[in-house]
């Protein structure tokens, strides 16, 4: 078995995209008479500044030659370095990729979690007496030697079954029923997952860049996510290809307490709400958490839309689990549950006589009501209406990172409250 990885080809303004080169490359292989196992779709750290949206990396399971794997992909990588900025890299790897060196496993595991280098990537090719080539600094390398040890590093893999463009359409408007998209999503759901968004209409699965995918249809079944994209009515379709990936499983987060964050990395968390959520310009909403003395600001940011109003249905002494990316030191929510929410409120107390409200009778002396002389030492206990039950909650699909788990998929710790 020979393991075959490349990343970076990725072009916002010329087209391609990782997936087609990666699709490109095992058809070349098969078309020389090799056989493809698998293609893996990998996604990586969502905070690598260089990263396109998606920041996927991309390996290819096959039975040619270590030797044959490196001509081949080398020439798939020449084909698809047309953007200046992108600096791919591929690697070869001549093993099972069940039997990769651990050291390349971490390398896998560091890559969807934090920050690396491209220095240190090559030095654990060396090491694992891997062949690579590059185009550009190498920067690829990084992500290329995180596929080729994905399948070793993780265990909950999902599918994506993603259909090209001709060639001639790249970068045009695409033509898809949208009502096809939904019926088709909706039939297959919860099996197939982030296919719309159902509040704000739209075709997630169908993206806005000018690369070459025309739709991808992300799911737990290979074969359901076939299905949805039979049922999609849409100008011709190029090519195909299903993909194996870590989309929709959370491989980025990292457990860790609120005194432990740092940049550059997703976290899963737990704190308490210490101030109101505060809505500012923009529409973003924020609030802090706390534990002990460690806080971090947790934002919602105007792209996750509705999830805004759970945030701002949270109250101080709100128990908490928060997770996502940090950046500049505030936690961009992901998604949270609410663990322990506040039941009462302190208020004024009011006159057992007459029924309205008392006023405060000086510093530390309590309540009382002029007109019938009572008197209350503090405030009292109301219980509190609550807009929000506990339970996850999360961003809607349009808003939501690929590698980020959708409630609807389970193995939650607690009561779900998907969205779609």
């Amino acid at each position: 078995m020979t393991v075959i990885g490349l990343d970076d080809t990725d072009s916002r303004t010329e087209g391609m995209c990782t997936t087609f080169a990666a699709t490109r490359l095992a058809e070349r292989i098969e078309a020389a008479g090799g056989s493809v196992q698998r293609t893996l779709l990998v996604r990586l750290d969502p905070a690598v500044e260089h990263k396109t949206r998606g920041n996927a990396a991309l390996a290819v399971h096959c039975d040619v030659s270590a030797d044959r794997a490196l001509d081949l992909g080398a020439d798939a990588l020449a084909m698809a370095a047309d953007d200046p900025r992108t600096n791919p890299g591929l690697v070869v790897a001549d093993c099972d990729p069940t039997a990769v060196p651990e050291a390349v496993a971490d390398h896998s595991r560091a890559a969807v979690r934090e920050l690396l280098d491209v220095e240190t990537a090559r030095r654990r090719i060396a090491d694992a007496g891997f062949e690579s080539t590059t185009v550009g600094n190498g920067r690829g390398l990084i992500g290329a030697l995180a596929a080729v040890g994905a399948w070793r590093a993780f265990g909950d893999w999902t599918y994506e079954h993603i259909a090209y463009r001709e060639r001639d359409r790249w970068g045009t408007e695409r033509s898809v029923d949208t009502d096809s998209v939904f019926a088709a999503a909706d039939r297959h759901y919860p099996t197939v997952w982030d296919t719309v968004d159902h509040a704000s209409g739209y075709p997630v699965c169908v993206p806005r860049t000018p690369c070459p995918i025309l739709y991808g249809i992300r799911g737990d079944d290979p074969e359901a996510c076939r299905s949805v994209a039979a049922a999609i009515g849409s100008e011709p379709v190029d090519r195909t290809r299903t993909f194996v990936t870590n989309q929709g499983t959370d491989a980025h987060l990292q457990s860790a307490p609120l005194d432990a964050l740092t940049d550059g990395s997703a976290y899963r968390t737990d704190g308490t709400v210490v101030e109101p959520p505060e809505t500012r310009e923009g529409g973003h909403v924020f609030f802090t958490l706390a534990d002990g003395d460690a806080t971090v600001e947790c934002a919602a940011f105007e792209p996750t839309k509705r999830f805004r109003d759970r945030v701002r249905a949270l109250r101080p002494g709100d128990v908490l689990t928060v997770c996502g990316e940090v950046g500049d030191g505030t936690l961009k929510l992901e998604k949270f549950a609410l663990r322990d929410p506040v039941q009462t409120e302190l208020v004024t107390p009011e006159c057992p006589a007459c029924g309205r409200s008392m006023s405060s009778a000086g510093r530390d002396q309590g309540y009382r009501c002029r007109d019938c002389d009572t008197n209350r030492d503090g405030k009292v206990e109301r219980p509190l209406a609550r807009e929000i039950e506990p339970g996850w909650y999360e961003v809607p699909p349009v808003a939501r990172r690929h590698v980020a788990k959708p409630l609807v998929r389970g193995g939650f710790d607690g009561p779900c409250h998907p969205e779609r």
